[in-house]
């Protein structure tokens, strides 16, 4: 007689986890750095003023004044850029059992809402973009990204591409401290940390591992004669820009929050879209500053 195996079987029951597995990173460092401030028009402007040069100031006991030269402010504008994204569910897979969640609609919804916010980062420091404007309708609008709103900017050497130095980063630091920015956060790429982290194996600097069996090759905050800096790595930035960023001084700009809009029902289906219009404000280009040309 012939054994009777799991192969002759009908009706066997699945084993499928209730978990869904994704690692895709989520962290917008840019984005969660900065206040958010509301706006009421596509195109918004901004003023920025500076004081005069500090110079030899000394007068004659008792003499007249003339009138000094005043010097007007700067107009800045950036525009409010679209974000869409959309997904369509059949009500049939919104009713069905499923593993690893309990609707398919809430799962695709905060799938949609974690893609738009890396669309925005990326919009943020991962371009280098000038505004877009949208004369008759028919261009699509763009923030000035990060990289077009900081003026001074250092090379990081002569070739077309090298690679993040300590030298160049006190260079940057003392180029900032000079324009009277006063930068807390250093955002690099996941690439550059370990850079950074090299800094402390330099000839002169010592570590102490005391009693401890745990080895530390990290910086988190480097501590320069310009400032101290926070460490950040950001994913999403460009692979060749290092940005030395005071969070004060920069502004989200928001004309519509992250809305979800059911479209109009067209058959056995939902279609849903998920919108931002928004921007990226700098109140002070000359604020910051951004070391380029890395590899």
């Amino acid at each position: 007689m012939a054994t009777y195996t799991t192969f002759n079987q009908i009706g066997k029951a699945e084993d499928v986890s209730d978990i869904i597995t994704n690692i895709t990173p989520t962290d917008c460092p840019m984005y969660s750095l900065i206040k958010s401030e509301k706006v009421s028009a596509r195109t918004f402007d901004w003023q920025e003023d500076t004081l005069a040069a500090a110079g030899a100031n000394a007068a004659v006991e008792g003499a007249d004044v003339s009138a000094g030269t005043q010097s007007p402010t700067t107009l800045r504008t950036n525009q409010c850029q679209i974000l869409v994204k959309s997904f369509q569910i059949s009500a049939t897979a919104d009713v069905i059992k499923t593993y690893g969640r309990a609707k398919e609609t809430a799962y695709q919804m905060g799938k949609t809402l974690k893609e738009i916010k890396r669309d925005l980062e990326r919009a943020y420091v991962g371009v280098a973009q000038a505004a877009v404007a949208d004369a008759n309708g028919s261009t699509a609008r763009k923030m000035a990204s990060v990289t077009a709103q900081i003026t001074d900017s250092t090379d990081a050497g002569s070739g077309s591409t090298d690679p993040l130095t300590e030298a160049k980063l006190l260079v940057a630091g003392q180029a900032a401290y000079t324009a009277g920015s006063e930068p807390s956060v250093l955002m690099i790429k996941p690439a550059d940390s370990l850079i950074v982290s090299g800094f402390a194996a330099a000839s002169g600097r010592n570590r102490e591992f005391a009693q401890t069996k745990t080895l530390v090759n990290v910086i988190d905050l480097y501590v320069s004669p310009f400032g101290e800096y926070k460490v950040v790595l950001n994913r999403h930035q460009l692979t060749t820009h290092a940005f030395l960023i005071d969070p004060s001084m920069w502004r989200t700009c928001v004309l519509r929050p992250f809305t979800r809009t059911l479209l109009a029902k067209t058959g056995d289906s939902d279609q849903h879209m998920v919108n931002y219009e928004g921007s990226i404000k700098h109140m002070s280009f000359a604020s910051d500053h951004m070391i380029t040309g890395l590899s």
